[in-house]
């Protein structure tokens, strides 16, 4: 039987990206978020606070930073992300500080999901960011979706 990060592990894989504007694939970008800590689901207060002190953090980079959401293909389940302009290091530190499972790493245009605390966890590589790609004219309020 498939433990809850295994599967969680699979779900990840399926990720979308929801953007009000297309990134630059010059430089390799990460793409985090704070948003249900070691796979609990959070109540939306509790994630807006966690987002607020991701994004305070991701301040302190002084690097360029977009708001984004991963969602699941059926848009079934949405969490507020952040496409930051740092190194996978950086990323990983950050991951590890907010206790995600997992990052989400760009590339040249090529996108991968990276373990945060499991070493032994293969990085998967997922194929051309832009085709994960959705625009939208602004970014849905998740509150209700969680």
């Amino acid at each position: 039987m498939e433990n809850v990060i295994d599967t969680l592990w699979h779900e990840y894989q399926s990720t979308h990206f929801l953007l009000t504007q297309r990134l630059s694939h010059d430089y390799p970008f990460a793409i985090v978020t704070a948003h249900n800590p070691s796979g609990l689901l959070l109540n939306p207060s509790q994630n807006r606070l966690l987002d607020r002190q991701l994004q305070s953090k991701i301040q302190q980079y002084k690097s360029p930073y977009r708001s984004l959401i991963g969602a699941a293909p059926d848009l079934s389940h949405m969490e507020k992300s952040w496409a930051v302009f740092i190194d996978k290091e950086q990323a990983l530190e950050l991951g590890r500080e907010f206790n995600q499972h997992a990052i989400y790493y760009v590339n040249q245009g090529l996108l991968s999901l990276v373990a945060c605390a499991d070493s032994a966890m293969p990085e998967v590589e997922m194929g051309i960011f832009n085709h994960r790609l959705r625009l939208v004219s602004e970014l849905p309020d998740i509150g209700a979706h969680i």
